[in-house]
């Protein structure tokens, strides 16, 4: 029998670890007071992504895409002692929560904010390199920022992408609109680019994992 999805998810909450205290309060503000609050990553996608940086035990990682800061701190749970994760937002109105959240969060020393366009913003960390990247920004620009920093992801590193499904329309060839066109060329390109290796996972709205492979 088939599940419904707010069972299935409460279902998968209640198997996970608990969603810390700092991010049920983010949660619920983001939801009070900012815009499109959905955008956020919520505690099961947020648990992966913790459960991800704790795997990689990455030193650095690069975020592209903030929002309110929910993702950014998942991943910084996994961080090495002397890590620290570069985070990129577009949005300037979210300048203050986002340092309120990463100060209420312990994490504000190694959570490096920058306020302003990726294309703008990347070519000023480009001498560095990161053990994962996580993008969830414009899903325009997917491709270009993948390209744009694919040669600074180590030989083994991750990249993450969010919302690579669209609520399943991704498969639905009627759906001819000009953002599902580039995200089905997105996913297309990336599972033929002989650079990386990827999986699908169904959980929220898609997420792409892409592995930079040793070459």
């Amino acid at each position: 029998m088939e599940m419904p999805d707010t069972l299935l998810q409460t279902y998968l909450e209640n198997h996970c670890e608990p969603e810390p205290e700092i991010l049920k309060k983010i949660a619920h503000e983001t939801h009070l007071k900012v815009l499109r609050p959905h955008m956020i990553s919520g505690h099961y996608q947020g648990r992966l992504l913790s459960f991800f940086s704790k795997l990689m035990q990455p030193k650095a990682i690069l975020e592209i895409g903030t929002f309110t800061g929910y993702a950014t701190i998942c991943l910084a749970e996994g961080l090495t002692e002397n890590g620290e994760i570069d985070t990129i937002e577009i949005n300037p109105e979210l300048e203050d929560r986002l340092k309120h959240n990463f100060l209420s969060a312990g994490f504000v020393n190694k959570i490096n904010l920058y306020i302003g366009e990726t294309f703008d913003i990347f070519p000023l960390l480009s001498h560095k390199i990161y053990d994962i990247a996580f993008i969830d920004a414009d899903k325009r620009n997917n491709y270009k920022y993948y390209e744009l920093i694919l040669d600074n992801i180590r030989s083994g590193g991750l990249i993450i992408v969010d919302n690579i499904l669209r609520k399943g329309e991704i498969i639905n060839q009627q759906n001819q609109e000009s953002d599902i066109r580039l995200l089905r060329e997105f996913n297309d390109k990336i599972t033929a680019d002989t650079r990386v290796e990827n999986l699908v996972l169904p959980v929220r709205d898609g997420l792409m994992i892409i592995r930079k492979k040793h070459l």
